[in-house]
């Protein structure tokens, strides 16, 4: 019974049908926030919210059968059972703000679908990689914030106060930089109207930022996919190179006596004809 419910949750026709429902789901969780489609169809739009959380509980009910205390071996066994749980806590009085939670039912589809699960499994595996990054982003922030203070920060004008009148002006400043936003008409030109040479600090600091850090991250995180795919290959493993179940040690019993009756009949055949 078991391996049949395990059959089941694992077919892909049961997998489709439940990232159908989570699309469907997301669309009505949508139009929930509509008002005139609340005051028009709302009690039904609720009817089926609730039919969606019993089936995915009751998907979840099943894994637990099929799989038993294995269940609680996958992560993303635990993910879906946090959203689902989340789903059922009430959501009336001080609570009510809880219903919002129940978008995160969407979130299943990264559990549900295997390429959305490798991308945030190959992003699980960039931390590390990403933190170092992050690091070496740190120290070039706040040695930038310093000097940008002591280089522009000490001008009375009101703009470099602003901007640069303490570290944290200047981090913050800087941080709108390395994302370009409005970085050469809002900050660098006016800067330069009072420190003409001020592009000199300002394209470097653009150059390593946003340009080599940026390639960093894409680097550590393409690296990363390719690790995580590596890893699920050898997870699933090939078909040929599993262990014999005991099914296909039955089988090949089975086809070693046929084999032996047929030598048998053959050899006494020969003897006849001898």
């Amino acid at each position: 019974m078991r391996n049949a419910v395990r059959h089941l949750v694992e077919h892909p026709y049961f997998t489709g049908f439940i990232t159908l429902l989570i699309l469907v789901n997301a669309v009505t969780l949508g139009m929930e926030t509509d008002q005139q489609i609340m005051a028009s169809i709302g009690p039904q739009l609720h009817a089926f919210d609730t039919a969606v959380l019993l089936v995915f509980t009751a998907e979840l009910a099943l894994k637990f059968y099929a799989y038993r205390f294995s269940f609680f071996k996958s992560g993303w066994n635990w993910f879906d059972l946090i959203i689902v749980g989340v789903a059922w806590i009430p959501a009336s009085g001080n609570l009510s703000v809880m219903r919002a939670l129940r978008v995160l039912r969407v979130l299943r589809l990264i559990s549900v679908v295997p390429q959305m699960r490798r991308v945030i499994s190959a992003i699980g595996h960039s931390i590390p990689g990403m933190i170092s990054v992050v690091g070496v982003l740190g120290l070039i922030f706040y040695v930038s914030s310093v000097l940008a203070t002591r280089l522009f920060g000490m001008h009375p004008d009101p703009n470099m106060q602003e901007w640069f009148g303490s570290i944290s002006a200047s981090a913050y400043t800087l941080f709108q930089i390395m994302t370009l936003e409005s970085w050469s008409m809002g900050v660098v030109r006016p800067t330069m109207e009072l420190f003409p040479w001020a592009w000199a600090f300002f394209l470097p600091f653009i150059i390593i930022t946003s340009f080599a850090v940026l390639n960093f991250f894409i680097g550590i995180i393409v690296d990363s996919m390719q690790i995580a795919q590596k890893l699920e290959a050898e997870e699933e493993g090939n078909p040929h190179d599993q262990p014999a179940t005991r099914h296909d040690i039955q089988q090949l019993m089975i086809k070693i006596e046929a084999l032996e009756t047929m030598t048998k009949e053959m050899q006494k055949q020969s003897g006849m004809q001898g």
